[in-house]
């Protein structure tokens, strides 16, 4: 059975919590989305078993550092791999149009040449379209443009082998114009940088993101019969977060709510 791997769930700003990112696990191998922000990702994959050799696909979904940077440690150690011959085939990453090049010259100035010269050997830098669709492990996936009031940056939508749609609606909040994206998703992964009763302290609108009331009335209205919630502040919730998250959105949404910690296994 598919299984949902959570790396992280914790917005730019945490220290308690990993940067959101996660895969999608398909028997061996995984679809990775992002990286989050450092080489802590390489203690969460060592943590929860997940080898390199498994990883042959990663999207990243915009250029901001708690999204990026753990790319680049990534690359470093699939390469290292690489060069010693226990990885087989090539590493994709995946991103909208104006990101190869960001990613590519963050490994140029980082990396050691005898690495850095495996992009477009070995480690290609895929760029995709709106609404484009490429075909990932055993999936046809499909990116999109969320609409971001900030940088430019994309989810995508996916059928799984069970037949239930999953949608990642990236970190801001749903932009009704990706309604054919995300309209009859039986999955939604969705931002909720806090508290509806702590909007005040932590200023959610103001930084383009969303509440978990807010997040739980849009799944509602969308009938979408399973929500999970991260991407989350980590300054007044820390040891309750989830029970917390879970009282202000279940009279909202009526769904399978999830709140996952870090590391954290979802079964689709």
């Amino acid at each position: 059975m598919e299984e949902l791997y959570v790396f992280g769930t914790g917005n730019a700003a945490v220290t308690h919590y990993y940067n959101t990112c996660f895969a999608l696990r398909d028997e061996d191998q995984f679809f990775m989305v992002d990286a989050g922000g450092g080489n802590g990702i390489l203690r969460i994959l060592e943590d929860m078993g997940v080898r390199y050799e498994q990883i042959h696909h990663i999207f990243v979904t915009h250029e901001h550092t708690d999204h990026l940077l753990g790319i680049v440690w990534m690359v470093r150690f699939i390469a290292t791999r690489m060069l010693k011959g226990t990885y087989e085939g090539d590493l994709n990453i995946y991103c909208h149009e104006e990101l190869p090049e960001t990613i590519d010259t963050f490994c140029r100035l980082t990396l050691q040449g005898k690495f850095y010269k495996l992009i477009g050997q070995r480690i290609h830098l895929v760029p995709v379209q709106n609404g484009e669709t490429k075909h990932i492990l055993d999936y046809d996936v499909t990116f999109f443009d969320i609409h971001s009031t900030k940088a430019r940056q994309f989810g995508f939508t996916t059928v799984l082998k069970n037949g239930k749609r999953l949608t990642c609606a990236g970190d801001e909040p749903y932009n009704p114009v990706c309604k054919p994206f995300v309209e009859g998703s039986d999955w939604l992964l969705h931002e909720a940088f806090c508290l509806y009763e702590e909007r005040q302290q932590h200023q959610p609108y103001e930084k383009h993101h969303s509440t978990v009331k807010d997040a739980c009335i849009l799944a509602e209205e969308l009938h979408i019969p399973n929500l999970v919630l991260w991407h989350t502040e980590d300054k007044t919730t820390v040891g309750c977060r989830r029970e917390r998250y879970l009282a202000e959105g279940q009279p909202f949404y009526h769904g399978n709510l999830y709140v996952p910690d870090d590391q954290d296994i979802i079964s689709l």
